[in-house]
């Protein structure tokens, strides 16, 4: 067994750390990158990949830019000289599209949407990975570039299609790189080479410059060391892409700061694999053992009934569609796994296709109600681990396998992260996954932090609002820290700034108030009072109002600054034999805190 510890770690935090402090320029890291990449002697990682002395050039470039700006610019350009990979269906200028498939390669006019971000952003593309052909499959050798080895043992296979990304970020050959994540292939090479893989909400990232599989489902994904690493990419990344049919501006659900109510399938599958099976198991134990998690247990069977519809369905009409006449006219020059896949594409009709999507629509809200009661599902990444030799006796099923517990997560529009758990007793690594509903993409990555606290662990900075908003002020138990701050986070509310309200306002301290509250009032005597403004989707604002009890109610405050905004007031009936604390400047200075 081969591993990469003798490699240093390469998380973002890591190079920006050096950066700040000058003690590795770009242009050193990018000479430690080709000298890794040399080392490890893994050449079917990559199809494509950008000249030595042009990227060092690149890399040449932030030298001076940081020498001259200093640590600023990394405020500026939060990827700043960290190295990428992008899988290779996805564009990037200079470089050739092939998918996966030589005679299919083609030179693109322009990057795709994300790789341009990125780049603005400072990172620097080291090149293009291998991957399934067409990005199809979950195994990582269906490639006429060789089979992409697992990144822990080379004996295993890597997982894919987007296999070439994965092990490039687990070999330490990157800092992060880009995958795509139809029915899996963003997570199953993360769990397989024990590294973090995004699978964001359909349509938060731009497909744009992306060769599809299957268009309607496809997502690009993120592969990261940690997952700090990998959100920080996706702030990157994220927003909405007029020039994408696909891109949609999702709304993010908020950040729970109360238990987490974790669903579990009621029965577990690993198609014999124990040392998978014990691997899960001393998993759900710690996480079992955690304060504020609870448990249950859902029927996986719509679930495990759509994931089959994905390869056994009419779905498999939409990769033919995406390949084109290309199938009809090169069928031979392809993979013949990837093709026979493709061809079956063929035997479906329209209304095979409508009949799909009805049965479909019933799994997806069986599904939903079976989950409403939960933050999110917790699975294996994977059931199993193959080894090559496995695969090359029965391809199609070690395949089919690898997609029970991912194949279904873009069909029922959900979220995913995959993050490493408790490693196998044969010292391989095992993943788990958090799948959550369509937004929830930062609710997970919160929870992956709480739940695996050994991970570098910083907190989830919110992704910028995308829809309308309503600016409310706070002045007792909802402020930051108290016991009900929550009901803002949790439905989505930003903490924007401690501020004060005009000098016209006096404080009371409400007897007989559980949990302890204040009430604000207006009047001609009064003083400035310490206040938080948040900011909350205006889709929930109504829904925070319902749930103010009385005598409190909304109002309007008049802040410092002389701005008006939405805040707590009292009505004034309460105010009568409460103790006014006013000279305290505010809540928190009553309490003491």
């Amino acid at each position: 067994m081969t591993t990469n510890d003798h490699l240093p770690a390469m998380t973002l935090a890591d190079l920006h750390t050096a950066y700040a402090a000058q003690s590795l320029l770009p242009s050193q890291c990018i000479r430690q990158v080709l000298a890794r990449i040399k080392e490890v002697e893994r050449p079917e990682i990559w199809i494509a990949r950008i000249a030595d002395d042009a990227l060092l050039m690149q890399a040449q470039a932030l030298d001076r830019l940081l020498q001259e700006e200093g640590a600023s610019v990394l405020a500026r350009m939060p990827l700043f000289g960290v190295p990428f990979a992008i899988k290779d269906n996805i564009d990037a200028l200079g470089l050739p599209t092939t998918a996966g498939c030589t005679e299919f390669s083609f030179t693109p006019q322009r990057s795709a949407t994300v790789v341009e971000k990125l780049q603005a952003a400072g990172a620097l593309l080291i090149g293009k990975t291998n991957l399934d052909q067409f990005a199809t499959g979950l195994v990582g050798t269906r490639s006429p570039y060789g089979a992409v080895r697992n990144a822990i043992d080379p004996a295993y296979v890597s997982g894919g299609s987007s296999s070439g990304s994965a092990v490039a970020v687990a070999l330490g050959l990157v800092g992060f790189s880009l995958g795509t994540d139809t029915a899996g292939s963003g997570r199953v090479p993360a769990g397989l080479n024990g590294i973090v893989g995004l699978k964001p909400s359909r349509g938060l990232l731009s497909t744009r410059g992306v060769f599809p599989a299957c268009r309607t489902l496809d997502c690009v994904s993120i592969f990261a060391r940690t997952v700090a690493d990998a959100w920080q990419v996706t702030q990157v990344a994220a927003g909405f892409d007029a020039e994408d049919s696909y891109s949609r501006a999702v709304p993010m659900t908020g950040i729970r700061q109360r238990g987490l109510r974790i669903a579990l399938p009621s029965v577990l599958e690993f198609f014999g694999d124990a040392a998978a099976e014990q691997a899960f198991a001393a998993t759900l134990a710690q996480l079992r053992a955690l304060p504020g998690c609870t448990f249950g247990t859902v029927d996986y069977t719509p679930f495990k009934e759509a994931a089959a519809l994905l390869y056994y369905g009419p779905w498999v009409a939409e990769r033919l569609a995406a390949v084109g006449d290309f199938f009809t006219e090169h069928k031979e020059q392809m993979n013949p796994v990837v093709a026979g896949i493709i061809g079956q594409g063929a035997n479906y009709s329209a209304v095979d296709a409508f009949n799909g999507q009805y049965r479909l629509a019933e799994l997806r809200r069986t599904a939903e109600t079976a989950l409403a009661p939960y933050d999110f599902l917790l699975l294996p990444t994977t059931p199993t681990m193959p080894t090559l030799a496995d695969l090359a006796s029965e391809p199609v099923l070690r395949n089919s396998e690898l997609g029970y517990y991912t194949n279904f997560v873009n069909f029922f529009d959900m979220a995913a992260l995959s993050v490493p758990a408790t490693s196998r007793a044969d010292g391989l690594p095992a993943g788990i996954t958090l799948v959550g509903p369509c937004g929830s993409d930062q609710l997970l990555a919160s929870a992956a932090q709480r739940l695996l606290p050994q991970a570098s662990v910083q907190p989830v900075t919110p992704l910028p609002f995308n829809e309308p908003t309503v600016q409310l002020a706070v002045v007792g138990a909802h402020l930051q820290g108290q016991p009900l701050n929550w009901q803002l986070t949790e439905r989505g509310a930003r903490k924007m700034a401690s501020t004060q309200t005009a000098a016209h306002y006096r404080l009371y301290a409400l007897p007989d108030t559980t949990p302890p509250k204040p009430g604000l009032q207006r009047c001609a005597e009064g003083v400035a009072i310490a206040i938080e403004v948040w900011e909350l989707p205006l889709r929930r604002f109504g829904e925070f109002v319902a749930d103010v009890p009385a005598p409190l109610a909304i109002g309007s405050l008049e802040l410092a600054d002389g701005r008006w905004i939405k805040g707590f007031v009292c009505e004034g009936h309460a105010i009568a034999g409460a103790q006014d604390i006013s000279r305290h400047g505010g809540w928190l200075a009553y309490l003491g805190v």
